[in-house]
Protein backbone atom coordinates (compact mmCIF):
# COMPACT_ATOMS: atom_id res chain seq x y z
CA UNK A 1 0.00 0.00 0.00
CA UNK A 2 1.23 3.37 -0.88
CA UNK A 3 2.20 5.66 2.30
CA UNK A 4 -1.12 8.70 2.81
CA UNK A 5 1.22 11.29 1.54
CA UNK A 6 2.20 9.84 -2.06
CA UNK A 7 -1.70 8.80 -2.07
CA UNK A 8 -2.54 12.30 -1.60
CA UNK A 9 -0.18 14.03 -4.14
CA UNK A 10 -1.14 11.18 -6.70
CA UNK A 11 -4.80 12.05 -6.02
CA UNK A 12 -3.83 15.85 -6.25
CA UNK A 13 -2.14 15.15 -9.44
CA UNK A 14 -5.08 13.37 -11.38
CA UNK A 15 -7.38 16.37 -9.84
CA UNK A 16 -5.04 18.65 -11.50
CA UNK A 17 -4.82 16.36 -14.76
CA UNK A 18 -8.36 17.03 -15.10
CA UNK A 19 -8.81 20.62 -14.94
CA UNK A 20 -5.83 21.69 -16.07
CA UNK A 21 -4.57 19.35 -19.06
CA UNK A 22 -7.58 18.83 -20.63
CA UNK A 23 -8.94 22.82 -19.61
CA UNK A 24 -12.43 20.98 -17.82
CA UNK A 25 -13.47 19.55 -21.55
CA UNK A 26 -13.71 16.31 -22.55
CA UNK A 27 -11.93 13.81 -24.36
CA UNK A 28 -12.24 10.38 -25.87
CA UNK A 29 -9.34 8.54 -27.39
CA UNK A 30 -11.45 7.14 -29.92
CA UNK A 31 -12.01 10.72 -31.42
CA UNK A 32 -12.68 9.68 -34.73
CA UNK A 33 -16.07 8.04 -33.30
CA UNK A 34 -17.60 11.14 -31.87
CA UNK A 35 -18.10 13.39 -34.43
CA UNK A 36 -20.31 16.39 -33.19
CA UNK A 37 -18.12 16.53 -30.15
CA UNK A 38 -14.83 16.36 -32.68
CA UNK A 39 -16.23 19.77 -35.10
CA UNK A 40 -20.00 21.11 -35.56
CA UNK A 41 -18.94 20.83 -39.17
CA UNK A 42 -19.03 16.79 -39.00
CA UNK A 43 -23.13 17.52 -38.36
CA UNK A 44 -24.37 15.44 -41.42
CA UNK A 45 -21.13 14.33 -42.83
CA UNK A 46 -21.68 10.85 -43.65
CA UNK A 47 -22.65 8.30 -46.76
CA UNK A 48 -26.07 7.68 -44.67
CA UNK A 49 -29.13 10.00 -43.73
CA UNK A 50 -29.14 9.81 -39.85
CA UNK A 51 -26.56 8.65 -37.53
CA UNK A 52 -27.02 7.52 -33.90
CA UNK A 53 -23.49 7.79 -31.81
CA UNK A 54 -23.16 6.84 -28.27
CA UNK A 55 -19.70 6.96 -26.84
CA UNK A 56 -18.15 5.77 -22.70
CA UNK A 57 -15.36 6.09 -20.82
CA UNK A 58 -14.18 5.54 -17.55
CA UNK A 59 -10.83 6.22 -16.53
CA UNK A 60 -8.52 6.53 -13.50
CA UNK A 61 -10.32 3.91 -11.30
CA UNK A 62 -7.06 2.31 -10.43
CA UNK A 63 -6.20 5.32 -8.48
CA UNK A 64 -9.33 7.13 -7.00
CA UNK A 65 -10.87 3.58 -6.44
CA UNK A 66 -14.36 4.80 -5.75
CA UNK A 67 -14.10 8.39 -7.53
CA UNK A 68 -13.66 7.49 -11.08
CA UNK A 69 -13.86 9.56 -14.19
CA UNK A 70 -16.38 8.43 -16.11
CA UNK A 71 -17.83 10.47 -19.35
CA UNK A 72 -21.37 9.65 -21.50
CA UNK A 73 -22.12 11.01 -24.81
CA UNK A 74 -24.86 10.42 -26.91
CA UNK A 75 -25.76 12.52 -30.42
CA UNK A 76 -28.25 12.47 -33.35
CA UNK A 77 -27.17 13.69 -36.88
CA UNK A 78 -29.10 14.11 -40.07
CA UNK A 79 -28.35 15.55 -43.80
CA UNK A 80 -30.56 16.90 -45.86
CA UNK A 81 -29.77 17.47 -49.49
CA UNK A 82 -29.73 21.15 -50.78
CA UNK A 83 -29.12 21.76 -54.54
CA UNK A 84 -27.95 19.26 -57.03
CA UNK A 85 -24.63 18.76 -54.94
CA UNK A 86 -24.45 20.38 -51.63
CA UNK A 87 -26.03 18.99 -48.30
CA UNK A 88 -26.85 20.40 -44.89
CA UNK A 89 -27.21 18.78 -41.76
CA UNK A 90 -28.16 19.02 -38.37
CA UNK A 91 -27.61 17.27 -34.59
CA UNK A 92 -27.97 17.44 -31.20
CA UNK A 93 -25.23 16.43 -28.62
CA UNK A 94 -26.12 15.28 -24.59
CA UNK A 95 -22.77 14.34 -22.44
CA UNK A 96 -22.52 13.96 -18.97
CA UNK A 97 -19.06 13.79 -17.34
CA UNK A 98 -18.43 12.92 -13.98
CA UNK A 99 -14.65 13.52 -12.21
CA UNK A 100 -13.81 12.03 -8.44
CA UNK A 101 -15.11 11.77 -5.09
CA UNK A 102 -16.10 15.60 -5.48
CA UNK A 103 -18.51 14.95 -7.82
CA UNK A 104 -17.35 17.08 -10.13
CA UNK A 105 -19.24 17.17 -13.09
CA UNK A 106 -20.81 19.00 -16.27
CA UNK A 107 -24.13 18.10 -18.55
CA UNK A 108 -24.47 19.59 -21.44
CA UNK A 109 -27.10 19.93 -24.18
CA UNK A 110 -25.94 21.26 -27.71
CA UNK A 111 -27.42 21.40 -31.18
CA UNK A 112 -25.21 22.07 -34.13
CA UNK A 113 -25.69 22.34 -37.86
CA UNK A 114 -23.32 22.44 -40.70
CA UNK A 115 -23.52 23.32 -44.95
CA UNK A 116 -21.27 21.00 -47.18
CA UNK A 117 -20.68 22.80 -50.32
CA UNK A 118 -19.48 20.61 -53.47
CA UNK A 119 -15.93 22.69 -54.44
CA UNK A 120 -15.25 19.81 -57.28
CA UNK A 121 -15.72 16.72 -58.17
CA UNK A 122 -17.19 13.77 -60.28
CA UNK A 123 -19.20 10.66 -60.42
CA UNK A 124 -15.96 8.84 -58.77
CA UNK A 125 -14.92 11.36 -56.60
CA UNK A 126 -15.91 14.42 -54.39
CA UNK A 127 -14.31 17.23 -52.76
CA UNK A 128 -15.91 19.27 -50.31
CA UNK A 129 -16.04 22.28 -47.90
CA UNK A 130 -18.13 21.90 -44.65
CA UNK A 131 -18.80 24.67 -42.03
CA UNK A 132 -20.60 24.22 -38.79
CA UNK A 133 -22.01 26.06 -35.74
CA UNK A 134 -22.72 24.71 -32.53
CA UNK A 135 -24.41 26.25 -29.46
CA UNK A 136 -26.28 25.27 -26.16
CA UNK A 137 -26.21 24.90 -22.17
CA UNK A 138 -23.95 23.45 -20.11
CA UNK A 139 -24.73 22.57 -16.28
CA UNK A 140 -21.35 22.82 -13.87
CA UNK A 141 -21.43 21.33 -10.20
CA UNK A 142 -19.49 19.93 -7.44
CA UNK A 143 -20.14 18.67 -3.66
CA UNK A 144 -17.43 20.67 -1.66
CA UNK A 145 -18.46 18.42 1.28
CA UNK A 146 -16.82 15.64 -0.31
CA UNK A 147 -13.51 17.54 -0.89
CA UNK A 148 -10.37 17.45 1.32
CA UNK A 149 -8.07 20.54 1.58
CA UNK A 150 -4.36 20.19 2.19
CA UNK A 151 -5.08 22.57 5.54
CA UNK A 152 -7.25 19.78 7.04
CA UNK A 153 -4.36 17.71 7.43
CA UNK A 154 -3.05 17.45 10.72
CA UNK A 155 -0.11 15.12 10.13
CA UNK A 156 -1.44 11.84 10.52
CA UNK A 157 -4.97 12.22 9.03
CA UNK A 158 -7.53 14.94 7.29
CA UNK A 159 -9.77 16.84 10.02
CA UNK A 160 -13.23 18.18 8.86
CA UNK A 161 -13.26 20.21 11.28
CA UNK A 162 -10.62 22.24 10.34
CA UNK A 163 -11.06 25.38 8.01
CA UNK A 164 -10.47 24.99 4.27
CA UNK A 165 -9.53 28.20 4.13
CA UNK A 166 -11.79 28.76 0.54
CA UNK A 167 -15.49 30.08 -0.31
CA UNK A 168 -17.65 28.93 -2.64
CA UNK A 169 -21.10 29.93 -2.67
CA UNK A 170 -22.12 28.48 -6.39
CA UNK A 171 -21.89 25.07 -6.50
CA UNK A 172 -24.18 24.67 -9.41
CA UNK A 173 -24.28 26.57 -12.46
CA UNK A 174 -25.37 26.73 -15.90
CA UNK A 175 -23.96 28.66 -18.97
CA UNK A 176 -24.68 29.11 -22.47
CA UNK A 177 -21.55 27.54 -25.05
CA UNK A 178 -20.97 28.14 -28.40
CA UNK A 179 -18.12 26.99 -30.58
CA UNK A 180 -17.57 26.71 -34.76
CA UNK A 181 -15.87 24.86 -37.32
CA UNK A 182 -14.22 24.11 -41.02
CA UNK A 183 -13.54 20.95 -42.46
CA UNK A 184 -12.23 19.96 -45.80
CA UNK A 185 -12.62 16.34 -47.71
CA UNK A 186 -11.73 14.66 -50.43
CA UNK A 187 -13.02 11.45 -51.27
CA UNK A 188 -11.55 9.81 -54.48
CA UNK A 189 -13.65 6.27 -54.31
CA UNK A 190 -14.67 3.70 -51.89
CA UNK A 191 -11.36 3.03 -49.87
CA UNK A 192 -9.09 5.91 -50.46
CA UNK A 193 -9.52 9.74 -48.70
CA UNK A 194 -8.66 12.24 -47.16
CA UNK A 195 -9.91 15.56 -44.31
CA UNK A 196 -8.58 17.92 -42.18
CA UNK A 197 -10.21 20.36 -40.09
CA UNK A 198 -10.54 22.70 -37.19
CA UNK A 199 -12.34 24.17 -34.79
CA UNK A 200 -12.69 27.00 -32.18
CA UNK A 201 -14.84 26.22 -28.85
CA UNK A 202 -16.28 28.24 -26.24
CA UNK A 203 -16.10 31.52 -28.46
CA UNK A 204 -18.02 33.61 -26.24
CA UNK A 205 -15.38 32.13 -22.94
CA UNK A 206 -18.30 31.60 -19.82
CA UNK A 207 -17.77 32.09 -16.55
CA UNK A 208 -17.32 29.31 -14.99
CA UNK A 209 -16.41 30.14 -11.22
CA UNK A 210 -17.81 28.33 -8.21
CA UNK A 211 -17.56 31.74 -6.72
CA UNK A 212 -20.48 34.35 -8.08
CA UNK A 213 -18.29 36.73 -6.83
CA UNK A 214 -15.36 36.27 -9.73
CA UNK A 215 -14.96 35.95 -12.98
CA UNK A 216 -13.26 32.72 -14.57
CA UNK A 217 -13.39 32.47 -17.93
CA UNK A 218 -13.64 29.31 -19.54
CA UNK A 219 -10.28 29.41 -21.72
CA UNK A 220 -11.08 28.58 -25.50
CA UNK A 221 -9.69 25.54 -27.28
CA UNK A 222 -8.83 25.40 -31.09
CA UNK A 223 -8.92 21.87 -32.62
CA UNK A 224 -7.44 20.57 -35.77
CA UNK A 225 -7.76 16.98 -36.63
CA UNK A 226 -6.70 15.23 -39.97
CA UNK A 227 -7.11 11.70 -41.07
CA UNK A 228 -8.11 9.16 -44.22
CA UNK A 229 -7.67 5.99 -45.46
CA UNK A 230 -4.79 4.56 -47.68
CA UNK A 231 -5.68 1.23 -49.85
CA UNK A 232 -2.70 -1.04 -49.71
CA UNK A 233 -4.14 -4.10 -51.13
CA UNK A 234 -7.72 -4.85 -52.26
CA UNK A 235 -8.78 -5.97 -48.45
CA UNK A 236 -6.29 -3.88 -46.41
CA UNK A 237 -5.92 -0.05 -45.73
CA UNK A 238 -3.74 1.99 -43.59
CA UNK A 239 -6.18 4.28 -41.39
CA UNK A 240 -4.22 7.25 -39.92
CA UNK A 241 -5.50 9.91 -37.96
CA UNK A 242 -4.47 13.13 -35.08
CA UNK A 243 -5.93 15.70 -33.79
CA UNK A 244 -4.62 18.78 -31.61
CA UNK A 245 -6.07 20.31 -28.93
CA UNK A 246 -5.10 23.59 -27.38
CA UNK A 247 -6.70 25.09 -24.24
CA UNK A 248 -5.13 28.27 -22.53
CA UNK A 249 -2.17 26.54 -21.02
CA UNK A 250 -2.28 23.05 -22.41
CA UNK A 251 -1.88 20.73 -25.15
CA UNK A 252 -3.12 17.30 -26.27
CA UNK A 253 -1.71 15.56 -28.88
CA UNK A 254 -3.60 11.78 -29.83
CA UNK A 255 -2.40 10.49 -33.15
CA UNK A 256 -1.37 7.15 -34.70
CA UNK A 257 -3.34 4.53 -36.91
CA UNK A 258 -5.47 1.50 -37.53
CA UNK A 259 -5.14 -1.37 -39.75
CA UNK A 260 -8.63 -1.94 -41.86
CA UNK A 261 -9.31 -5.61 -42.66
CA UNK A 262 -12.22 -5.46 -44.98
CA UNK A 263 -14.25 -8.41 -45.65
CA UNK A 264 -16.86 -7.33 -47.88
CA UNK A 265 -18.42 -4.02 -48.84
CA UNK A 266 -20.95 -2.33 -51.20
CA UNK A 267 -22.20 1.57 -51.60
CA UNK A 268 -23.52 1.97 -47.84
CA UNK A 269 -22.91 -1.81 -46.59
CA UNK A 270 -19.80 -2.85 -45.55
CA UNK A 271 -17.71 -5.35 -42.82
CA UNK A 272 -14.82 -4.41 -41.58
CA UNK A 273 -12.18 -5.03 -38.84
CA UNK A 274 -9.47 -2.23 -37.21
CA UNK A 275 -6.61 -2.64 -35.39
CA UNK A 276 -5.06 0.58 -34.28
CA UNK A 277 -1.92 1.88 -32.38
CA UNK A 278 -2.08 5.24 -31.15
CA UNK A 279 -0.29 7.76 -28.39
CA UNK A 280 -1.52 10.62 -26.67
CA UNK A 281 0.99 13.30 -25.57
CA UNK A 282 0.61 16.99 -23.15
CA UNK A 283 1.97 19.33 -21.19
CA UNK A 284 1.48 18.97 -17.12
CA UNK A 285 1.81 22.42 -15.71
CA UNK A 286 5.21 22.00 -14.36
CA UNK A 287 6.65 18.70 -16.43
CA UNK A 288 6.48 20.23 -20.11
CA UNK A 289 5.23 18.22 -22.36
CA UNK A 290 5.10 13.77 -21.28
CA UNK A 291 3.92 11.09 -23.05
CA UNK A 292 0.89 10.54 -20.86
CA UNK A 293 -0.47 7.05 -22.84
CA UNK A 294 -0.23 4.42 -25.15
CA UNK A 295 -3.26 3.40 -27.09
CA UNK A 296 -4.42 0.44 -28.41
CA UNK A 297 -7.75 0.10 -30.05
CA UNK A 298 -10.21 -2.14 -32.38
CA UNK A 299 -13.26 -1.64 -34.80
CA UNK A 300 -15.53 -3.25 -36.17
CA UNK A 301 -17.83 -2.25 -38.96
CA UNK A 302 -21.01 -4.51 -40.17
CA UNK A 303 -23.41 -2.56 -42.30
CA UNK A 304 -24.97 -0.09 -40.41
CA UNK A 305 -23.40 -0.48 -37.26
CA UNK A 306 -19.81 0.31 -35.82
CA UNK A 307 -18.65 -1.05 -32.62
CA UNK A 308 -15.27 0.63 -31.01
CA UNK A 309 -13.15 -0.61 -28.41
CA UNK A 310 -10.28 0.94 -27.00
CA UNK A 311 -7.52 1.09 -24.09
CA UNK A 312 -5.17 3.41 -22.54
CA UNK A 313 -2.31 2.11 -21.49
CA UNK A 314 -0.81 4.90 -18.99
CA UNK A 315 2.73 5.73 -19.25
CA UNK A 316 3.07 9.17 -17.42
CA UNK A 317 4.74 9.76 -13.94
CA UNK A 318 1.20 8.41 -12.62
CA UNK A 319 2.54 4.88 -13.11
CA UNK A 320 3.59 4.13 -10.05
CA UNK A 321 0.06 5.05 -8.74
CA UNK A 322 -2.02 3.73 -11.77
CA UNK A 323 0.62 0.40 -12.48
CA UNK A 324 0.29 1.34 -16.17
CA UNK A 325 -4.06 1.23 -16.41
CA UNK A 326 -5.43 4.27 -17.54
CA UNK A 327 -9.00 3.94 -18.94
CA UNK A 328 -11.64 1.80 -20.92
CA UNK A 329 -13.74 3.74 -23.99
CA UNK A 330 -16.27 2.00 -25.70
CA UNK A 331 -18.06 3.70 -28.89
CA UNK A 332 -21.12 2.67 -31.35
CA UNK A 333 -22.88 3.86 -34.01
CA UNK A 334 -25.79 3.21 -36.44
CA UNK A 335 -26.74 4.66 -39.31
CA UNK A 336 -29.95 5.01 -41.42
CA UNK A 337 -29.08 5.21 -44.80
CA UNK A 338 -31.13 5.34 -47.79
CA UNK A 339 -31.69 5.33 -51.61
CA UNK A 340 -28.65 7.84 -52.87
CA UNK A 341 -27.85 8.50 -56.93
CA UNK A 342 -25.02 11.32 -56.46
CA UNK A 343 -22.40 8.76 -56.50
CA UNK A 344 -19.19 9.23 -53.56
CA UNK A 345 -19.74 11.80 -50.95
CA UNK A 346 -17.92 11.41 -47.91
CA UNK A 347 -15.51 9.26 -46.19
CA UNK A 348 -16.57 6.83 -43.63
CA UNK A 349 -16.53 8.04 -39.82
Amino acid sequence: MLPMMKKITLLFSVFCLSLSLFGQDIHFSQFYLSPLNLNPALTGVMNCNVRLTANYRNQWASITRGGVYNTASASYDQRFTSGRYDYFGLGATVWNDDAGTGNFGTTAFKASGSYAKRMAGSRSSSHYLSFGFEGGLSQRRIDFANLRWGTQWDGAQFDETLSTGEEFNQPNFTFFDASAGLLWFSNFGDDANLYIGGAYHHLNRANISFDDRENEQLYSRFTAHAGGEVPLTDNLSLVPGIIAMIQGPSLQVNSGASFKFGLGSSRFNSQAFHLGVWTRIGNKVENGITNDAVILSTRFDYNEYTLGFSYDLNVSPLTAGSSGQGGFELALQYKFCGNERRGVYCPNF
